[in-house]
């Protein structure tokens, strides 16, 4: 049996251990509190049309995205009517989740060992960062993490993954650098 109040995710422990010296000494940072660490990471799925024609869709968008992240979703709604796309105010569209501490660090282990090796003809993920440190990254098909059963499913659906860090402007380092750089010390497979 797993004893959960002594358990530390490998990710996390990994970085304590080593990726934490190995930043220190790759930027020469003069304080421990300056080296870049993961904040938050925030799953994204959008229904688009479907939910539109099926309120029930963005429903099971809900409950696929809370299989992946281990915590409940939250359901996304839209703001305001577009006559034009058949939407209406406050009609589901989607479903979202932040994920922070150990539940972040399982889940990143989960993407970076078991969910993108499964990804068709997978050559790595290109390193869109957008200038404060934070890194998006976008799947085109939900199911290749193993909590989705692929007889269950009724509809694939994209996914959004938003990785924050604390990184910041270091000398003349720039956030982007810093924050590639703590994801490929967590093995982060980038193509270029």
């Amino acid at each position: 049996m797993l004893d959960t109040a002594n358990y530390t995710p490998r990710l996390k422990s990994s970085f304590a251990d080593t990726i934490k010296a190995a930043m220190k000494e790759e930027f020469g940072y003069k304080n421990d509190m300056q080296i870049p660490a993961l904040e938050k990471i925030v799953l994204n799925i959008g229904c688009g049309a479907e939910a539109v024609r099926d309120s029930k869709k963005a429903k099971s968008a809900v409950e696929d995205l809370t299989k992946i992240a281990g915590q409940q979703a939250v359901g996304t709604k839209a703001k305001k009517s577009i006559a034009g796309f058949r939407v209406r105010e406050d009609m589901p569209l989607g479903a979202k989740v932040t994920l922070r501490g150990d539940r972040m660090y399982e889940f990143l282990d989960r993407l970076i060992t078991i969910a993108m090796p499964r990804i068709r003809d997978f050559r790595g993920v290109k390193p869109s960062f957008d200038g404060r440190g934070n890194f998006a990254m976008g799947l085109k098909e939900h199911i290749v993490f193993p909590e989705i059963d692929f007889d269950k499913v009724d509809e694939v659906w994209g996914m959004d993954i938003i990785i924050t860090t604390t990184a910041q402007q270091y000398g003349d380092h720039s956030a982007d650098a810093q924050a590639k750089a703590l994801l490929k010390h967590f093995n982060m497979p980038f193509n270029a």
